[in-house]
């Protein structure tokens, strides 16, 4: 077995026999950040045991954003990217995660790594019109909208972004919203048509979201950590770990300014590798 899968293996059986003892486990994690970790967090317990569990976006992230940028964490769940963008790239955050037992495990992220100056937590739900909405309950990072008759939920308030963002400009969005994507991008025209928003990656894509990004100049993208390219195309990137995998979508425009931030961001060290 390769090194590296040693090294997990050895980080989780750790981290199980730890989380017996304790009711939370606080783990340093990139650039000088920690996580809490808490029983359920499939995500954030992934980061502890590989470094990035979501590794090529949160490996665009960290290499695209900058200080000053406004990154806008949609379906924040328990903060990992929220992280990453303020404490380690310095840049304002706006997390959005509807759920308010989430909502609690969010803000203990903050609080351990001393962001609350650059990350502002929005407990709502984004969709295309102000209301109510249903969320389910006792998912945890699978909690999504739920219409469905008999889905057990609880409703929780629903802004569209261009409403909640008022004159504020993003230069990245990740959008996580289990099957809800395109109910938040249809709440968000203007933000979608400002320049300023440069880089979107989101779990999921439909046929409409398609055509509004393209109607927007978002172009799909193709991102390898390891080199620092971005393509139109994965059969144009030559990986130096493997197939190309993907835990999200990429969506990019101005891709003279993005490629240039991209190689020319300080480097970063993802379990003892710097990249």
């Amino acid at each position: 077995m390769h090194d590296a899968q040693v090294a997990a293996w050895a980080r989780f059986a750790l981290y199980q026999a730890r989380i017996c003892l304790q009711t939370e486990v606080v783990t340093p994690w990139v650039g000088g950040q920690r996580l809490a970790l808490r029983r359920g967090m499939t995500g954030a317990t992934g980061n502890h045991y590989v470094g990035l569990h979501e590794f090529t976006g949160m490996m665009l992230l960290l290499h695209f954003l900058r200080a000053g940028d406004l990154f806008l964490d949609i379906g924040a769940n328990v903060g990992s990217y929220s992280v990453l963008a303020s404490g380690v790239c310095r840049a304002t955050t706006w997390a959005f995660e509807p759920d308010p037992d989430t909502v609690g495990q969010l803000r203990r992220q903050i609080e351990i790594n001393g962001l609350e100056h650059l990350v502002e937590v929005h407990s709502v739900a984004l969709g295309p019109a102000d209301g109510e909405v249903p969320l389910t309950i006792d998912d945890g990072s699978a909690n999504r909208v739920d219409t469905s008759v008999g889905a057990k939920v609880r409703l929780v308030p629903q802004r569209s972004l261009d409403d909640v963002i008022g004159g504020r400009r993003p230069a990245m969005i990740k959008i996580d919203v289990e099957g809800y994507e395109e109910e938040v991008l249809r709440g968000a025209g203007k933000v979608l048509a400002a320049p300023s928003l440069k880089v979107i990656a989101q779990e999921m894509t439909t046929p409409w979201m398609l055509e509004q990004l393209s109607g927007h100049g978002f172009t799909r993208a193709f991102y390898d950590p390891f080199t620092r390219r971005l393509a139109r195309s994965p059969g144009k990137l030559d990986y130096s770990n493997g197939q190309w995998t993907a835990s999200n979508e990429f969506f990019v425009r101005d891709w003279a300014f993005v490629e240039q931030r991209l190689a020319t961001a300080r480097p970063v060290t993802i379990l003892g590798r710097t990249l």
